[in-house]
């Protein structure tokens, strides 16, 4: 099951949650198009491996198992995929 970056990423967008991740599935990086525009960062869900290695890494506890998103985020589930084209 994949993780889910929820809205306290929103205006946040601390990478240290990219340099943690093993599989390179979290953007945008800082130096990736579309950065600055985007409000958030994502979750690839067709990469993401479940290793929970972002979650601690995450210092405003964004990131969530999709099993374990709170009910009033789980629009963000298909925000992530949406933003990979998925």
């Amino acid at each position: 099951m994949p993780h889910v970056i929820a809205e306290p990423c929103i205006g946040t967008k601390d990478t240290a949650c990219v340099d943690a991740c093993p599989v390179d599935c979290i953007h945008p990086k800082k130096d990736e198009d579309g950065y600055g525009e985007s409000d958030q960062l994502f979750i690839d869900p067709a990469e993401c491996i479940d290793c929970d290695a972002c979650v601690p890494a995450c210092p405003v506890s964004a990131i969530f198992s999709e099993d374990d998103l709170p009910e009033k985020w789980a629009s963000f589930t298909a925000k992530n995929a949406a933003h990979f084209g998925r």
